[in-house]
């Protein structure tokens, strides 16, 4: 592998390929492999529901409606092993891939996808109550990262292939691209330059493409055409859309709750899926013993059709979505399923077991909003509209309370039903939800479990680390000034030399006075009777700029420029003197972030060798290389180390070095590794090494 990565990107050196060809094609590739896993993801889950709820159910008749705790209970126990071969691949993925893209420059392992795909298959076929679109969200940016890696491009790029795999995904799950694009933007945070943007839109559409090669071309579902009976009941929408936030922030709250009590449980984890899954079994037999609750409707297009009639709750309750979208399911089923679908994904996905949450979003807002149909045609049957569209409306609206991502779940709504008619109670339920939501609880369902890690984002970055880098530490120290009384001549030659676009303007004693800018020079440029003889820089100058303190966080710096959008801010004394101190810029505060990622990375680095070395099945262990031994002379690429064993750094000379593969072992190196303790010493023989004195 190591060889075919050096092939690769030396291919691509000596090409030397045009930039947007280059990105174009990496994009087409990424949505036309993310379409076709979409595919084989679809089809495994199907293969896997009809195994169990047909095969199994009717080779062994006696299970009866226990197949809905076995068939779940034996998925959970599949999962297990497949999570703890990719971490990652816990949970419904999105976040781990927030994270990439922000923390480590969208790198993601390769492994992720293969876990990612096969676990999640398994889980929902088996009945787990989860969604298709995380682990293919998690499928396509892990593929797009992986062929960043290996064609060796910078981190901007790895992001936007990153992207690409991410809207690809979406568009190929719902086929919707126009949804998948604005997810990247909306849901992931991502930055997308306007070069970078077309890639990610390529990229989703030919996703799309593939998807609907393979399953249709039709929508997801197959909605009427409704409009409003009454223009007064956009007020009725409104109510729903301040039901949708607290039935969101309830979701985000309990699966928040049911993470954190599996995470903290002292027990294998590999069993962990296992549990989780038997609570949802045994809601699923209770639900399916009350009379009614059966219903054909419960299987169609959206999977096979089973012998044994699944729940509702279970899998991504795509069938039941569509039943509720054209109006029908009575309101007590309807207002349950309010309650049990985030019960049931609470239990699938806290417990580790492996899916997305974007479905069970959709679903519980269908049932909401047909419920609350139901609820305004009783008290309100002159104004209120079709059940349907209510079910329509709060399957965005709940998405948005979840997500914070009302744009998205305008769009994913209409490209799903095909229906345009409803787009002012979109808006109205979709934006009141997510704002009320946000009101209520910070983070979405999404960074929850960041925010636990210490990770918490704002406009694509990691604000804790924005919280850990003062102003002092990236702020200019000697920034060029002007004086108040300096001619308005003098001023533009300095920006003619400086290229600077700005300057504090300073009083007597080096006070700050105001701030100057070229834009203040074009401004008075502009008027018709202007003219420079006689003006100084205080005419046209800001006074009494808004300013920073060298001792507060990066993090204040960005909120103080933030209202008016400023591009720079003097720095002064805390001392109340005014005194100039420097000048920190929005250049400045990208190079703080940099800074502050190196420095969060070194402190999880360290707290990662404090848990190393409490491992009692594992040391660290040092070696002195010396003129006799085999290993004296070669590259480390050309060792052949035991599995378990990892070489961490070489001191040469008083000097420590990282080791790379093609780094050299020379006598005199002092060679630390880690690994098993068994394994340490046969590699010390191995290497006939002799221990240091």
């Amino acid at each position: 592998m190591p060889f075919k990565k050096k092939s690769l990107s030396a291919f691509l050196d000596r090409q030397a390929p045009p930039e947007g060809l280059l990105l174009l094609g990496l994009a087409i590739l990424i949505g036309v492999i993310t379409g076709v896993g979409s595919v084989i993801f679809i089809k495994l889950i199907h293969l896997i529901q009809s195994f169990f709820y047909t095969g199994v159910y009717e080779k062994i008749p006696f299970l009866g409606k226990w197949i809905y705790v076995v068939a779940p209970v034996i998925g959970g126990l599949l999962v297990g092993p497949l999570i703890l071969l990719a971490k990652e691949a816990k949970g419904h993925g999105v976040p781990e891939v927030m994270q990439a893209l922000v923390l480590r420059g969208g790198r993601i392992r390769g492994r992720v996808a293969a876990a990612k795909i096969v676990a999640s298959a398994i889980c929902i076929g088996t009945g787990g109550s989860a969604g298709r679109e995380g682990p293919i969200i998690q499928v396509g940016a892990a593929f797009g990262s992986s062929l960043g890696q290996i064609l060796k491009l910078s981190d901007e790029r790895i992001r936007n292939l990153v992207a690409c795999g991410a809207a690809a995904g979406i568009a190929a799950t719902f086929n919707a691209p126009i949804a998948g694009v604005v997810f990247a933007i909306e849901v992931l945070m991502f930055n997308i330059h306007i070069r970078a943007f077309g890639n990610v839109v390529i990229s989703s559409v030919a996703a799309s493409i593939v998807s609907r090669l393979f399953l249709g071309h039709g929508a997801a579902f197959a909605v009427p055409t409704y409009t409003m009976a009454n223009p007064v009941e956009l007020v009725l929408y409104f109510i729903l859309g301040l039901t949708a936030a607290l039935v969101g922030v309830f979701f985000i709250r309990i699966l928040d709750v049911a993470e954190t009590v599996f995470d903290n449980w002292d027990f294998p984890q590999i069993f962990k899926p296992a549990v989780g899954a038997a609570c949802l079994g045994v809601i699923g037999l209770i639900y399916m013993s009350f009379p009614g609750f059966v219903d054909p409707n419960a299987t169609g297009v959206h999977g096979p059709i089973t012998a044994a009639p699944i729940p509702h709750m279970f899998g991504t309750g795509f069938p039941f979505i569509g039943y509720a979208l054209q109006g029908k399911g009575s309101f007590w089923v309807l207002l349950m399923l309010v309650f049990l679908k985030p019960l049931a994904t609470t239990f699938t996905l806290g417990s580790g077991n492996s899916g997305g949450v974007f479905a069970p979003s959709l679903f519980t807002g269908a049932m909401l909003g047909g419920a609350m149909g139901h609820v305004f045609l009783y008290f309100f049957p002159g104004i209120t509209g079709n059940i349907g569209a209510y079910a329509l409306v709060g399957m965005a609206a709940l998405f948005s309370a979840t997500a914070r991502a009302p744009l998205t779940a305008m769009l994913i709504v209409f490209e799903m039903s095909g229906d345009y008619e409803m787009i002012l109670p979109l808006m109205i339920a979709g934006v009141t939800a997510c704002y009320v939501a946000q009101w209520l609880h910070p983070e979405s369902i999404y960074t929850t479990k960041l925010a636990k890690r210490g990770v918490r984002f704002s406009g694509g970055r990691d604000m804790d680390i924005m919280q850990g880098v003062r102003v002092s530490e990236v702020m200019r120290n000697r920034p060029v000034t002007v004086h108040k009384n300096q001619p308005i001549s003098e001023l533009l030659a300095l920006f003619q030399e400086t290229n600077l676009l700005g300057f504090p303007v300073v009083a007597d004693d080096n006070k700050v006075w105001g701030i100057v800018t070229l834009q203040d020079m074009h401004k008075a440029e502009s008027k018709p009777d202007f003219s420079s003889k006689g003006l100084v820089v205080a005419d046209i100058a800001t006074e009494d700029p808004i300013t920073a303190f060298s001792d507060e966080p990066i993090w204040t710096a960005i909120q103080k420029m933030s209202p008016r959008d400023l591009a720079r801010l003097p720095v002064v004394s805390r001392d109340g003197s005014g005194q100039l101190c420097g000048v920190i810029s929005r250049s400045d505060i990208l190079r703080a972030y940099d800074v502050g990622v190196m420095r969060k990375q070194r402190g999880q680095f360290v707290e990662g060798q404090v848990d190393l070395r409490k491992q009692t099945e594992n040391a660290f262990m040092e070696f002195v290389i010396s003129e006799s031994d085999t290993c004296n002379q070669k590259c480390i690429r050309d060792l052949s180390l035991p599995e378990h064993v990892n070489l961490v750094s070489i001191k040469r000379a008083g000097e420590i070095i990282i080791p790379r593969g093609k780094t050299q072992l020379l006598a005199g190196d002092v060679v630390s590794i880690y690994g098993k303790i068994k394994e340490n010493e046969e590699t010390k023989n191995m290497l006939s090494c002799s221990s240091p004195s």
